[in-house]
């Protein structure tokens, strides 16, 4: 084996830098199409702690109109004496509009919370619109746009 043949092999055992920038900017842009979809993922995924907390107050709203004949009118002491921040702590959590037969729970994506830049599904809420028991769950967008249709995003049913 001569000199030349050896130069030769090494030479071809590494990448060109061209080579290693088509790669870097192939990763790039598999990263830049994969990410949005990745964030959309972990923001569905918090929106069950808000889903979670709303109903753990509507069945309590239920156990407390059952003993004393009207709804609670707030979450702590002298109500239903739950906590107002949902579990995981991205939402925070109210009892508005409660008359002796309605209701509205409401669980709004706290600020300190990758949730508020949930544009879709900012406020969740749950309604109890009327005596005969009509139930409403809708969410508001970040326009302020509450949406109870059966065709939701916010809520999976």
């Amino acid at each position: 084996m001569t000199i030349r043949a050896i130069s030769h092999w090494n030479r071809a055992l590494g990448f060109t830098l061209i080579e290693m920038m088509v790669v870097v900017a192939l990763v790039g842009i598999l990263a830049s199409i994969a990410y949005p979809s990745f964030i959309e993922a972990i923001r569905k995924g918090r929106r069950a702690d808000a889903v979670s907390a709303l109903t753990q107050i509507q069945h309590a709203q239920e156990r407390w109109r059952a003993n004393n004949g009207t709804y609670a009118g707030s979450l702590g002491a002298g109500g239903l004496n739950l906590s107002t921040t949902s579990p995981d702590g991205h939402y925070s959590l109210a009892i508005t509009n409660n008359t002796a037969q309605t209701y509205t729970v409401k669980a709004t994506a706290s600020s300190s919370s990758p949730q508020v830049d949930d544009t879709k599904c900012r406020v969740f809420q749950i309604r109890m619109n009327d005596a005969r028991g009509l139930v409403e769950f809708g969410s508001e967008n970040s326009a302020g746009t509450l949406n109870v249709a059966a065709s939701n995003p916010c809520w999976s049913k």
